[in-house]
C-alpha cells in the first residue's frame, strides 16, 4: 500500500467523519501503524497539498490538513463507487457511448476509456462502449466543456438475451474479474469469524480496514454491476461484495476507536451523521460551483506515487 493511497483511505474512512481535518502530528502516528515515517508523511502530504487536493492551516506550532471541496468530491465519488450496488431490475436497454477524437490527441482518448470505465462502460469495439446502466447524465457533465471530444450518446436493444449475454462477454473480461473475486472470498471469508469475535487490537484493526479497502477498491474499475440477467453462471461477484461489506463493518468500531484516540476527536459514524458532501450538507454528494468535476480518475489521484 502506498503512503498517498493510505492517507486518502483514512480521511475516507474516519477523518471525514472527525471534522474532516487532522493535525500533521496525529497523521504522522496514524500512518506509523503501517510502518510509515515521519519524513515520508511530511513529503507526502506536502505533495498532496501542491496537487491541490488538501488546504493547510496554521494552529499554534502545528500545521492542520483539511478536505477540501475537490477532495470532498473525491472521497464522495469513490465511496459510492466502491460501496453502491444496483438491485433495479434492468429494462434490457443499452447506452451506447460513440466518441471521436483527433488522432493526434492519444492522451485524451486514454483518458475517455479510464472514465468511461469508471462509470462502468465496457469497449464493444474501437470508440464504442455499452453500458445497462443509464449514465447520460454523468457524461454530459463529466465531458462538458471538452471542445476536443465529440460524443454521441444512444439507447439501444438487442434482439434477445443470448446477444445481450455475448455483448457483455465482449466488452468484460468476466471470467478473469470472477477469479478474482474468488482469490478475495478465499483471502477474507476465514477471518470474517475474527473480525466480528473482536479478535484484532484496535490499532491493528486500522491496518486491517485499510488492507481490506486497498484489496477491494479496484473491483469497480473492472466491474460494471451488470444486472443479474447478463452475469454468468456461478458468479460470486455479488457474495465478495457482501463479504467486503460485512468485513468492513466488522472492523468498524475497533478501528474508529483507535483514530479517535490518536486524533482527539470522536468518529462519527455515517450511518448516524450522515456522509457529509462537498456542500456541507448530508446525502448524496452534489456539484457545487462552477468548477470542473473531479472525475473518474478517483483510482489514480489515490494511487498515484510521485517519483522522487
Amino acid at each position: 500500500m502506498k503512503p498517498r493511497s493510505i492517507v486518502f483511505d483514512l480521511f475516507g474512512d474516519y477523518l471525514r467523519y472527525a471534522g474532516g481535518e487532522v493535525r500533521l502530528r496525529a497523521l504522522t502516528e496514524l500512518l506509523d501503524c503501517f510502518g510509515i515515517g515521519e519524513a515520508t508523511v511530511r513529503v507526502v502530504m506536502a505533495r498532496l497539498r501542491k496537487e491541490g487536493w488538501f488546504d493547510t492551516r496554521r494552529d499554534g506550532r502545528e500545521t492542520v490538513y483539511a478536505l477540501n471541496d475537490r477532495s470532498w468530491q473525491l472521497l464522495d465519488e469513490g465511496r459510492s463507487r466502491i460501496f453502491d450496488r444496483s438491485r433495479e431490475p434492468w429494462d434490457g436497454e443499452w447506452h451506447m457511448v460513440i466518441y471521436t477524437v483527433s488522432e493526434s490527441d492519444r492522451a485524451v482518448r486514454d483518458r475517455i476509456r479510464k472514465e468511461l470505465a469508471w462509470l462502468g462502460f465496457g469497449p464493444l469495439a474501437a470508440s464504442t462502449w455499452l453500458s445497462p446502466h443509464d449514465r447520460r447524465a454523468d457524461i454530459e457533465e463529466w465531458f462538458a466543456g471538452e471542445p476536443a471530444i465529440r460524443l454521441d450518446v444512444l439507447q439501444c436493444r438487442s434482439s434477445g438475451l443470448r446477444v445481450d449475454r455475448e455483448m457483455a462477454a465482449r466488452c468484460w473480461d468476466l471470467d478473469a474479474l470472477d477469479r478474482d473475486y474468488r482469490e478475495l472470498l478465499r483471502e477474507y471469508q476465514p477471518r470474517l469469524a475474527g473480525y466480528r469475535a473482536g479478535r484484532l487490537a484496535p490499532r491493528d484493526a486500522v491496518v486491517e480496514r485499510t488492507r481490506l479497502i486497498h484489496d477491494y477498491r479496484k473491483f469497480p474499475f473492472r466491474d460494471p454491476d451488470l444486472p443479474l440477467e447478463l452475469l454468468p453462471a456461478g458468479w460470486v461477484g455479488r457474495q465478495a461484495h457482501e463479504l467486503f461489506l460485512d468485513a468492513h463493518e466488522a472492523l468498524r468500531e475497533p478501528a474508529e476507536e483507535h483514530v479517535s484516540e490518536v486524533v482527539g476527536e470522536p468518529v462519527e459514524h455515517a450511518a448516524d451523521a450522515g456522509v457529509r458532501s462537498v456542500t456541507g450538507q448530508a446525502g448524496r454528494w452534489t456539484r457545487a460551483g462552477s468548477g470542473r468535476r473531479t472525475r473518474g480518475p478517483w483510482l489514480v489521484a489515490v494511487d498515484d506515487e510521485p517519483a522522487g
